[in-house]
């Protein structure tokens, strides 16, 4: 480990450490355009110059690797005089944007142009300028601004996959484009607005609508898909005005979807801000009070058999709501409980079972992987983008089984069907073979696959292939399961599932919370009574019979538990619609309705209540560890293919479906625009 000297400051550094790195941990700040933590080095910029003693010449800090006995000045006069000249360079072709540009204020160049730049320019010819390009409907390009710092074309090749950005032409002509002009089809693609450090990449469909220093910024959690994504809202009186990522190494670095990102303005289209009770004469749903909607769904649970009513925890519900509902259902006698609204039956019995049991940043520790029935580009991008990052570095073996698709990086497909599942638990060569010598060998199961007659002998066929390809060891669980909904595992931790299967279309009372998957229609039969609690006026509102207007997750303070079994927390960061409320105070009053109140008074109570029984929700933000044990029941193995139920990654869910953003994605990115099934208004703000 080499010692060396920055500005009369000893420090010793791993080898590999670059000079800039080393100048950090001391906290001494060195200027830099082209140079990202995350990114590979060009060092084109040379706006991060030191002085090393010896050398003819000033340096380039992050491309220098320290070394034993450097000594490195990082304010001198020749490397002030030095930087002034780089960015008098790099202003010469910028135009004066800033009090129009939506990276003023939080502009990379603005701040370095004010602590190392000088404060006139001596260029006095015309402006090079250059055409915008048309990247599509999220991102924003004013390519005049462009320093060539390349961040963009190394995020698109290196994180995201997507090699569609180069650097064209030489010398003054340069400009960062597509060779051939398309749009940018990445689903981290809205990640280059942030690397970018000018304001040549902005977001499209945030332009010109605020100011940074006119937003209040609360850290929250991401509801979007099962990662949990650490994110920060930034929101200006009672509008969500942008979503912007959250550094969380374990979990999504500092990286988010462009569904994460894009999809909020469907937080205030198509929203329900009042309750609603369905008009038994004309058969319309008609505005209601909260008295009169509660005292409705009060006397029909009260007169309808408890083995004839069943309740649903949909994809977006918080565990706290969950909770309620279940202790709800139970003080009524209620047992027809179900989570697994898309019918995903794996067993859920064993907590190792369904959990992401090695963690997100444990796939960097994997020597080989295997995917089954999964697209984890369309289910979690982030997960797709910490493969990609583990195989740049390792060169790793990765394998499929299921449906072939583009995962922007190389892999051997192994065939289509749980058959081939069969054949790897058997094999002694091949890929079998490579993951038994493996160290750290893991498996990535979609749970998709489980939408079919024979899921729990899936499931207990893949215990058998985990323990016999070494996947289990005393350091190590490399069993991992990819849910794709933020509201599911959380569920599963507190059992809101039925000891025995039951079926919806004999059921008289049907409670949906924030249930909206397309098959809620289906399974709901004609003469049910549907009770809907949600935010959206989708699939499930459209069937019920009772609507209660609930919070979304930018407005309440709930749990959430990601595909990991991490226990996280979001913040309300704007007030419910109208006069919607938080999930569990529905609930809660529901309960007192019936004459059955709940024993908690306030979130603090129902939270202790959470932790007295499951000691999983003790600890925030932390990884668990799961007991391994057997899963899955025996039986007969299907040969129908594992399919991928994804087609359009940009209206997942009900915020999704409900935003104009990401149905500009549809006809930008799809051959042809996905009609929605449900009406566009239900009830609007």
């Amino acid at each position: 480990m080499p010692k060396l000297t920055i500005n009369g400051m000893e420090i010793e550094v791993e080898n590999g450490t670059s000079v800039l790195q080393a100048a950090e941990m001391l906290g001494v700040e060195i200027p830099r355009f082209c140079y990202h933590d995350r990114l590979s080095v060009p060092a084109n910029c040379r706006m991060c110059l030191v002085d090393l003693k010896g050398a003819p010449k000033p340096v380039a800090s992050c491309a220098m690797a320290a070394g034993e006995g450097m000594e490195i000045t990082t304010h001198s006069e020749t490397i002030q005089k030095a930087r002034k000249g780089v960015m008098e360079m790099l202003l010469i072709n910028h135009p004066l944007d800033c009090p129009i540009c939506d990276q003023g204020g939080e502009c990379d160049l603005q701040d370095q142009a004010f602590g190392y730049g000088f404060d006139q320019s001596r260029y006095r010819e015309t402006k090079r300028s250059v055409k915008n390009k048309n990247f599509g409907p999220l991102i924003e390009t004013v390519m005049t601004r462009c320093i060539q710092c390349t961040r963009c074309i190394r995020f698109g090749e290196e994180i995201a996959g997507t090699a569609n950005l180069g650097l064209l032409n030489r010398g003054e002509d340069s400009e960062i484009g597509t060779f051939i002009e398309k749009t940018l089809s990445s689903e981290l693609s809205g990640n280059m607005i942030d690397v970018c450090p000018v304001g040549a990449l902005t977001s499209k469909p945030y332009a010109f609508r605020a100011r940074p220093w006119e937003l209040k910024k609360t850290e929250t959690i991401d509801i979007h898909d099962a990662v949990g994504s650490n994110i920060r809202v930034d929101t200006r009186g009672r509008e969500v005005m942008r979503i912007l990522p959250r550094l969380h190494e374990g979990v999504n670095e500092e990286w988010i979807s462009d569904k994460t990102r894009f999809a909020l303005d469907g937080l205030k289209k198509r929203r329900l801000d009042t309750p609603y009770v369905r008009n038994k004469e004309t058969g319309k749903l008609e505005k209601s009070s909260w008295n009169d909607a509660l005292s409705v769904v009060s006397k029909v649970l009260k007169e309808t058999r408890p083995d004839k009513i069943a309740a649903f925890s949909g994809d977006l519900a918080d565990v706290e709501s969950t909770v309620v509902l279940k202790d709800l259902m139970k003080s009524l006698g209620v047992t027809n409980l179900e989570c697994r609204t898309d019918e995903t039956l794996f067993d859920p019995s064993v907590r190792a079972g369904y959990l992401f049991n090695s963690g997100i940043e444990g796939i960097e520790d994997a020597d080989s992987i295997l995917l089954i029935g999964t697209n984890p580009k369309l289910e979690a991008s982030l997960v797709n983008a910490r493969i990609r990052k583990t195989w740049l570095k390792k060169r790793l073996p990765i394998a499929l089984i299921g449906e072939e698709v583009d995962l922007s990086y190389p892999y051997q497909y192994l065939g289509g069907t749980a058959e081939e599942i069969k054949t790897l638990l058997s094999s002694k060569s091949g890929f079998a073979k490579i993951m038994k010598s493996s160290k750290n060998p893991m498996i990535i199961v979609g749970d998709q696959i489980f939408r079919r007659s024979d899921a729990g002998a899936l499931h207990a066929l893949l215990y058998d292939l985990s323990e016999t390809l070494g996947c289990i060891k005393e350091d190590w669980n490399g069993f991992n399961m990819l849910h794709r909904h933020a509201g599911r595992v959380g569920a599963l931790d507190v059992g809101f599932i039925s000891s025995e299967p039951f079926k919806t279309e004999e059921m008289d009372v049907i409670f949906l919370l924030n249930s909206d998957e397309e098959n809620i229609l289906t399974l709901c039969n004609k003469k049910s009574f549907v009770i809907y609690q949600g935010h959206h006026g989708d699939c499930g509102a459209h069937r019920a019979d009772v609507i209660f207007p609930a919070a979304a997750y930018t407005e309440k303070g709930a749990t959430y538990v990601n595909m990991e079994g991490r226990v996280q927390m979001t913040q309300q960061a704007i007030f419910p619609l109208g006069e919607a409320q938080e999930d569990w105070k529905i609930i809660l009053a529901l309960s007192e309705f019936m004459e059955q109140k709940l024993p908690y008074k306030s979130i603090l109570d129902l939270r202790d209540r959470i932790v007295s029984e499951w000691n999983s929700f003790a600890e925030i933000d932390t990884l668990p560890h799961a007991e391994w044990k057997k899963f899955g029941v025996k039986g007969s193995i299907l040969k129908s293919p594992l399919k991928n139920t994804i087609e359009n990654y940009y209206i997942t869910n009900v915020i999704c479906r409900a935003s104009e953003t990401m149905q500009d994605c549809v006809d930008a990115f799809l051959t042809k625009r996905t009609t929605l099934k449900t009406p566009k208004k239900v009830a609007s703000k």
